[in-house]
């Protein structure tokens, strides 16, 4: 099933943390420690509060340059800031899906590899030729969408271990593009 298909069929919690595993992926781009997203996925694990976790987060990072950051980070920061006050259908099925979008494109910015398909392609499905960047960050929009799918609340621990995995390797590429332009 394409990202597209599997992001139409997911439920709230799917949405929200999709949305969540995008913008926690991306957080070395803004600063942040690898804890600072913890009590989002906590309040999606037991229904807790989402919009607490949101306001700490948001205060945490800051406000941020628009002039000094790149486009990536910049990205990175709209996530945050569109994150809905509270995970319900209507309004996290838009972020999510924006945070995908934005996902992909962070990658595609930071893969030196040129890739001329558009991210909408990307989505649906038609991967000959992707990035290796953006081929790893698609592959995980689309685990951590099957796990929920397939385990609802029980896979909110997977879906969080593929989303460390995936900051884990965006920090390894921030750091090595710093130690470049220095």
């Amino acid at each position: 099933m394409s990202l597209v298909e599997l992001i139409a069929q997911a439920d709230e919690r799917g949405l929200a943390a999709s949305g969540l595993a995008c913008l926690d992926r991306c957080v070395p781009l803004l600063g942040g420690d690898d804890e600072l997203l913890r009590p989002l996925w906590a309040s999606l694990a037991d229904t807790g509060d989402w919009g607490a976790g949101l306001e700490v987060a948001r205060g945490k990072l800051g406000g941020g340059d628009g002039a000094a950051e790149d486009a990536a980070a910049v990205l990175a920061r709209r996530m945050l800031e569109a994150a809905p006050a509270t995970p319900d259908a209507a309004e996290v099925r838009v972020w999510a899906d924006a945070c995908s979008v934005a996902s992909l494109q962070i990658h595609r910015l930071l893969d030196p590899a040129a890739d001329d398909a558009s991210l909408d392609a990307r989505r649906e499905g038609r991967t000959e030729g992707m990035p290796p960047l953006v081929a790893a960050e698609l592959r995980r929009q689309v685990a951590v969408l099957e796990v929920l799918a397939g385990h609802g609340t029980a896979g909110l621990r997977r879906a969080l271990e593929v989303s460390v995995e995936g900051r884990r390797v965006l920090r390894a590429v921030v750091s090595r593009r710093a130690r470049g332009r220095s």
